[in-house]
């Protein structure tokens, strides 16, 4: 999986405190998350052109990651953590519904990476502050965390505005 230093430095200072927690003289819990957790590694070569166009769709160099997960308790609300690199300023981002090998159409928008980075958490029925709706197809978290492979998430930029870089997603692990 594509490097997401951020993230992971993150991780490590949450797991240390917990390690702390659990192995403190006071005690702790262990919190039993159920989170489903997906995972896809984005790539301008796994772009698809048009059946005219056999050539590579996306940006060539471009990479990135992304971590779409589910909320415990909140079966309505997708969290995602996106991460690219090597392409020109994202201009928009999104989960679309598409096996490997074929376009879809968007299912999810997603908070387009200006910085090489972007996260948040949608929730169903939502409006995003752009006007349009978090959920545009009225597709549901459920089915995108039940089916994943279903499901890409993209990067688009001007140089490539049908896609600069693709992930198909899985679940982790």
């Amino acid at each position: 999986m594509y490097e997401m230093k951020r993230l992971l430095t993150g991780t490590a200072v949450i797991a240390g405190l917990a390690g702390g927690v659990l192995l403190s003289p006071i005690g702790g819990a262990f919190a039993g998350h159920t989170n489903i957790v997906l995972e896809a590694t984005l790539d301008g070569r796994d772009e698809v052109g048009t059946a005219a166009n056999s050539a590579i769709a996306g940006d060539p160099n471009g990479r990135g990651g992304v971590y779409v997960f589910g909320v415990d308790g909140d079966p309505k609300t997708l969290c995602y953590v996106l991460t690219v690199d090597k392409i020109a300023p994202a201009t928009a981002a999104h989960i679309h519904k598409g096996a490997a090998g074929t376009a879809g159409g968007v299912v999810v928008n997603l908070a387009r990476p200006t910085d090489g980075n972007a996260a948040d958490c949608l929730t169903e029925g939502e409006t995003l502050a752009t006007g349009a709706p978090a959920f545009p197809t009225g597709e549901t978290v459920a089915a995108i965390l039940a089916n994943p492979a279903a499901y890409y998430v993209n990067v688009h930029n001007a140089d490539y505005p049908g896609g600069a870089i693709r992930g198909q997603l899985s679940k982790q692990g």
